[in-house]
Parts: structure tokens; sequence; C-alpha cells
């Protein structure tokens, strides 16, 4: 039997992966996979061919894979993980002459771009819009630019509908994307920054209860003192919320500070507005952030108290907190899980 070409049937979802095989080749989703099985199963002498008509465009856009790594943060709870989502699908990547493009030994096609998806390709287009804003803002720390790669991501895909999660058919919450989809424009003037120094990482790791030996692994001979043990981790000055309440805790509230730096326009006032979580209040002080010059750092309380329920809430749930001046909208997603 001569073989001329490969169908590759899903047995569910849409979520359509590239791979390079030594025939021509078509992957079919679950829905056209089931038609093609029936035809199959109904006819006498199937037949098929593989057209090529062109490039689509105007597809909804962007989708969260359903390979992409999720959170909670296990490690640290009080952060959420991942911090942002980029492209990372069927992106065309420069390729190694010495390897062939199916990784095969039997096949000797040698191309210098290939069809790559994965964390490998999504880092890179951070690691870039982190440079250009490096080289727009030199004196920015690492943090800096995190932050605005955080607050200035979208959620809302070129159709104007919320992001969707391939792996589960629905929106895609801040465990799936963080932030949101970085946008490389907004990302270079975000109007407001959360800073965090060295030092403050290495305390954060002892509100986490390392132990000083390993604390030391990043500070050597560093020994952690008695306030930094006390800290709350949620305290760490990070563009997001996370936070942790037992199922029979009752009125139980976490309360954070945060500290914001202006780098956006000298004279500004930001107003806060809070999309709340489900089962808890959220309380913010000040509302108004009223700054005079830039480099200006302004700090704000946010309370969150779990409500009394009559029932078990089993799971998470998620809202944001937005500082609003103008055409700044500084965005920090809220994940709240109840365990």
């Amino acid at each position: 039997m001569k073989i001329t070409g490969i169908l590759i049937l899903s047995p569910e979802g849409e979520d359509l992966a590239s791979e390079v095989h030594v025939l021509p080749d078509i992957f079919l989703g679950a829905i056209a996979s089931k038609a093609v099985i029936k035809y199959w199963n109904t006819t006498k002498a199937p037949t098929a061919s593989i057209v090529f008509k062109g490039t689509m465009y105007g597809n909804q856009a962007p989708k969260v894979a359903a390979f992409s790594s999720r959170g909670p943060n296990l490690v640290g709870p009080d952060v959420i993980k991942p911090d942002i989502t980029a492209p990372g699908v069927d992106i065309l990547a420069a390729w190694p002459a010495e390897t062939s493009p199916s990784r095969l030994k039997s096949d000797k096609r040698r191309v210098l771009f290939n069809i790559i998806s994965g964390t490998s390709m999504s880092c890179p287009h951070v690691s870039g819009i982190a440079a250009l804003i490096k080289s727009k803002h030199k004196d920015w720390s690492p943090a800096a630019i995190k932050s605005a790669l955080m607050t200035t991501a979208y959620t809302l895909d070129n159709k104007g509908k919320p992001i969707a999660d391939l792996a589960f058919y629905t929106s895609a919450a801040p465990f799936a994307i963080g932030s949101g989809h970085v946008d490389p424009i907004k990302a270079t003037d975000p109007g407001l920054i959360y800073n965090i120094t060295a030092e403050d990482y290495i305390s954060y790791l002892c509100s986490l209860h390392y132990s000083d030996s390993q604390v030391s692994m990043f500070e050597e001979g560093y020994q952690c003192t008695p306030t930094e043990r006390r800290m709350q981790p949620g305290d760490l000055n990070y563009p997001s919320f996370a936070m942790n309440f037992k199922q029979k805790a009752r009125n139980v509230t976490f309360t954070y500070k945060r500290t914001v730096t202006n780098v956006g326009i000298p004279k500004s006032t930001y107003k806060v507005s809070v999309e709340v979580p489900k089962g808890v209040s959220v309380i913010v002080s000040p509302k108004v952030l009223s700054f005079t010059e830039l480099n200006e750092e302004l700090s704000y309380e946010v309370s969150f108290t779990g409500l009394s329920r009559n029932k078990t809430v089993a799971g998470s749930s998620f809202g944001s907190l937005v500082w609003v001046s103008g055409n700044y909208r500084v965005r920090s997603p809220i994940a709240v899980s109840w365990k």
C-alpha cells in the first residue's frame, strides 16, 4: 500500500498543534475528525485530498493553549502565577541546520526555520519586549519592567471577548493567563510601576519560612530577622493579589500594602476601580492617589474579607484592581481561593 498523506484525528478539543512529518499531513479538530470517521465508515471507497487555500485571517485570537502551564503557585500562594502570557503557539523560529525539521534521523531535509510551540517561544517574545522597555527606561529595575509588562496586559481578544482557555472551553482565569496577554506598546508607558528591590525578595523568602541556609544561597551568610519571619508573604510589592481562605473561616481579613511609583505624567491623579471577586469584600485606602512629580512614590492598602457563607465554597474566584488616570489603566489581577 502506498501512503501519500496522513490525517491526524483529534479525539477531543479543537486545539491543534503544528507538527512536522515526513509525509504531507493535516491535523483535524474533534468536530472535523468525527465527520471524517463517519465518512470512512459509511463509504466503500473513501478518498481524500489536501488542498492549501491560503492563510486565513481574522480568526479569534489570542487563546490560551491547552498545554500551557497553569497556577496556582504552590510554593508561594500569595503570588499569582503565571505572571503573563505571550505568543507561543505555531511560531516560525530559527532552526539548527544540523537537525531535520521532524527530528528524525531518517529525515534528510534541512531547513533554517521551523514551526515551534511552547514556553521556549513565548519567553523570547517577552524577553524582546523587556529589552525594548529597558532601552527606553535605562534606569528601571527588572521588577519595574515586569510590573510594566503585567499592569498593561490585556484580557480581551480581537473580537472584544474574554481570552478563551482551550483546556476548559471557558474564559481564561488569572491562573491561566496571569495579568493577561503582553502589550508591547502600552508596556513602554505604564503610568505607574510596582518596584521591588533585591532586599525585598530576600525578606519575602524569609516570610515563606525558608531556613537561613536556604536564604544564604541567594545572599551569603544572610540571617532572617524576627520581623521578616513575621511578615506576610502577600506584602511583597507585587502587581497582583492572591490569598487563600480556609473553608470554615468566617470574616477573616487579609490586608496588604502596595507602593506605586509615578512614571507617567508628573502631576496626575489616579482613582481606584475594583472588580470584586465572589465571596469577599474589598476595601482600598486611599481610593485616590495624587502625584505632583515623576518618580514620586505613594502607598495604599487593600483589605480582603471573606464573607460569611451558608455552604462550602470550592475552587477560586477572580477580580481586579485598577488605578485609572486619563488613558492610563494600571491593572492588577486578584485571585481568591478556598482550601
